[in-house]
């Protein structure tokens, strides 16, 4: 009988902790639903756009919007943020890129800007990392292999190491159906090292690209388009951020929700600016779009793009991940990265 009632004790007190953790998960939930509810239907203006924005962002959870909103509402919210934002083609004329020899004599000089610089970013709502590449010429696009349904994409970290580069940060979009893509078949196009891995030369895509002259292209473009004017690395995604030193948010904000961030640009002298905003954090929710044009024009971006972001953001530094990525299970497998060479 006391071995009975022993595992009789045992039974009821497994069974009271899974009451406890149960019950513990469902208020949880509700009190997310009605945080979410507060923020759906409260009075904020600004915080229900900013809320649909985040959610609808995210492959994930972006059927949360629709628990509060009709699919008019929803559309009214998100705007025209991710459509093409301006039609304005790049003019390589702006940005002058020095050559390497002028670049070897200016780094004997003192006070000579370094060949890479590593630089904190934070705002109201966001922290993160930019790293500035003096020669744009170690800045190219990193392919996980062959693509379609049939392959599977590569961590960056691999790709780092594959192509033993110094830096990456994570680079075009992917198909992701409710966020569980295994970042094998690339949206759009993906060039590499002057060879086209992705796309067709008929198709129009949001080009975001590097030519033979280590100069950064934004915009829209054909196949074809792209490899006349020698395009030697590219992906797609968007929108255009900066275009000819004009913030594409100059008469009206672009909007977007608090999310995680990954961008490109350049400036200038040619100098490469990566950029990736942490977010869905206790201390980073995440950045807007205009917080991400804000951070490259202060740096001197000419011409700049936002990359593919959410789970995919995070950057690598020296073989280690110094920005926090947001996805559960770590470092997601996707098509294409963006690749720092080492000094040569």
């Amino acid at each position: 009988m006391a071995k009975a009632s022993s595992k009789l004790s045992v039974g009821k007190i497994l069974g009271r902790i899974g009451i406890v953790i149960l019950t513990t998960l469902l208020l949880v939930v509700l009190a997310l639903y009605l945080l979410m509810l507060v923020i759906a239907k409260g009075p904020s203006e600004y915080a229900r756009k900013r809320f649909v924005c985040s959610v609808k962002e995210t492959s994930a959870i972006g059927f949360l919007a629709n628990w509060y909103y009709t699919d008019e509402e929803i559309k009214d919210y998100l705007g025209s943020f991710r459509d093409n934002t301006t039609d304005e083609v790049t003019n390589a004329e702006l940005v002058q890129v020095k050559t390497a020899e002028e670049q070897a004599a200016e780094a004997g000089t003192e006070g000579a800007a370094q060949p890479t610089e590593l630089v904190d970013v934070s705002g109201s709502t966001f922290h993160g990392k930019l790293l500035k590449v003096k020669d744009p010429s170690r800045v190219f696009v990193g392919i996980s292999g062959q693509y379609g349904k049939e392959y599977a994409g590569k961590r960056v970290m691999d790709m780092v190491a594959e192509y033993g580069a110094m830096a990456a940060i994570n680079a075009g979009g992917f198909e992701d159906l409710n966020g569980v893509g295994n970042g094998g078949t690339p949206l759009g196009m993906v060039v590499s090292q002057g060879e086209l891995r992705w796309g067709a030369m008929d198709t129009s895509y949001d080009i975001i690209g590097f030519d033979n002259n280590n100069i950064l292209h934004v915009g829209t473009m054909t196949g074809q388009q792209a490899m006349d004017l020698g395009i030697r690395d590219a992906v797609c995604f968007g929108p255009v951020l900066i275009v000819n030193g004009k913030p594409v948010n100059e008469t009206e904000e672009l909007g977007g929700g608090f999310n995680p961030r990954s961008a490109i640009g350049q400036t200038a002298d040619g100098t490469v600016l990566l950029l990736v905003i942490d977010g869905r954090q206790a201390n980073s929710l995440g950045a807007t779009y205009d917080d991400v044009i804000d951070i490259l024009m202060k740096h001197g971006a000419v011409n700049a793009a936002n990359l593919d972001g959410g789970s995919s953001s995070h950057m690598i530094y020296n073989n280690e991940i110094i920005t926090v990525c947001s996805s559960l299970y770590g470092p997601r497998k996707m098509p294409t990265c963006w690749l720092v060479a080492p000094e040569s």
